[in-house]
């Protein structure tokens, strides 16, 4: 019978949660969902199916041919409003000529389940997957609805997703509280859970373009006006420029935290974050904290020229920049402009416009967080659960605006898994999946379950 060998006295058998997990994460990976296109349909199906054979209904909107989001719901008494579970469905693509294997393939090797998506975000998928399925099996009495969501257009076109959601769907995900992808927790090199990062807010990206113009000519003759210079002097500048330190509450609430756990001599950077040693210390050797502290700017891509013996009349690069939530952009770009100081160089948004909206930070003091501060005592007992600022972006911006209190958590990574993300040879620990199956179920029914 399945509840007998899955679950014992209404505690699920993790080590088996944990076998399903990687399956349902392995049969995740191989379907390519690389956005663009997306094809996400075609992983909602899978899930759909899934869900079916435990007798649970579910529905796959659709906000265009083959861009579909699955959504399921346990009903709970009503006494409080739900917990939505979420996560994204489609992938970065691949180069795969520098991947030592094959990235949909999702291969066991040496205790990590290698393919894109393995870590963003379809680990998360199949972790929720699996809390989902257990509530059911075990019959679990919630004062609240759990809410399944596995969406579409999260790596950057989010109107096929969660703004396609919140603006034709918002009935069927409306939630108090969210837990997404996002957090950072990260494992020593002793494979030790260190910190369990929880993101209440994030940078919001807010990408710009630098445009140099000039006279376009033969390129045996030099050109002071040359558009190339002028660009390339300009990205230089901008490149080298440190933008100021700002703490916000997050951050702030963060390295005080951190040092308290953290030895003398590291705690003494976290103590004395203006300290120009710390600058230094943090751009050099720690750049996700020195992100965390200010708006960044990162230079991306540059174009120009389209012959080797032609001057071209137009250069550009596009600057990846992540605000702060409260940047003022008109003025960043004000600032940008004076540190170019060259007429010849404008610095405008991007077209594409602003994918991710400013939204207020969810609290620190909430139920949602306590219990996940006691979900990480069980998964993670020697861990410290330490407010983040999350420096990329995620679809929780969306649900913040719309009033939702979401939390961004992670399966915890390694420093060299956490370079592989968006990169080759992507990875995730299934150790460490089988612990957050273990610290998303207690934190479920913790928040969830009825009192």
């Amino acid at each position: 019978m399945i509840l007998a060998s899955f679950a014992t006295a209404q505690q699920p058998d993790f080590s088996a949660a944990k076998a399903e997990a990687v399956k349902h994460l392995q049969e995740l990976v191989r379907i390519d969902t690389s956005n663009p296109p997306g094809n996400e349909t075609r992983a909602a199906e899978y899930l759909k199916s899934v869900l079916a054979k435990e007798g649970i209904a579910s529905e796959i909107v659709e906000s265009a041919p083959g861009r579909g989001s699955l959504i399921a719901r346990l009903k709970g008494s009503g006494a409080k409003k739900p917990l939505l579970l979420m996560g994204h469905l489609d992938v970065v693509g691949v180069e795969r000529a520098r991947w030592t294997v094959d990235p949909f393939a999702a291969e066991i090797k040496d205790g990590y389940v290698y393919g894109r998506g393995s870590s963003d975000d379809k680990g998360m998928d199949a972790a929720n997957l699996v809390v989902f399925l257990t509530l059911k099996r075990l019959n679990v009495p919630l004062d609240r609805d759990v809410i399944l969501l596995a969406e579409a257009g999260e790596e950057g076109t989010t109107e096929f997703g969660i703004d396609f959601l919140v603006e034709k769907h918002w009935e069927k995900i409306a939630a108090e509280y969210a837990l997404n992808e996002g957090g950072a927790s990260l494992v020593t090199p002793d494979g030790q859970v260190a910190v369990v990062g929880v993101s209440p807010t994030q940078k919001i990206p807010r990408g710009l373009k630098v445009i140099a113009r000039g006279s376009s000519g033969h390129g045996s003759m030099p050109r002071l006006d040359d558009p190339i210079t002028h660009l390339a002097a300009a990205v230089a500048k901008i490149g080298q420029w440190q933008p100021p330190m700002r703490l916000n509450d997050t951050t702030r609430a963060f390295f005080a935290r951190l040092a308290k756990i953290s030895p003398a001599d590291q705690a003494w950077f976290y103590t004395h974050l203006e300290d120009p040693k710390t600058q230094q210390q943090f751009r050099e050797h720690d750049i996700a904290l020195n992100s965390m502290l200010r708006t960044s700017i990162s230079p991306t891509i540059i174009q120009g020229g389209f012959r080797e013996n032609v001057i071209p009349a137009e250069a550009e690069a596009t600057l990846d920049v992540r605000a702060l939530p409260d940047e003022d952009m008109p003025k960043f770009i004000a600032t940008l402009k004076e540190l170019v100081n060259d007429p010849a160089v404008e610095i405008v948004p991007l077209e594409r416009g602003q994918q991710r909206p400013p939204a207020p930070p969810s609290r620190l003091d909430s139920e949602m967080y306590a219990a996940l501060e006691r979900a990480q005592q069980k998964a993670w007992p020697g861990a410290a659960t330490l407010p983040v600022m999350q420096v990329g972006a995620t679809d929780s911006a969306q649900l913040r605006v719309k009033g939702v209190q979401a939390y961004d958590i992670a399966i915890p990574q390694t420093d060299e898994d956490r370079k592989r993300v968006h990169g080759n040879d992507e990875r995730i620990s299934v150790e460490q999946l089988g612990k957050f199956v273990e610290y998303l179920w207690h934190a479920t029914t913790d928040i969830a379950g009825k009192k």
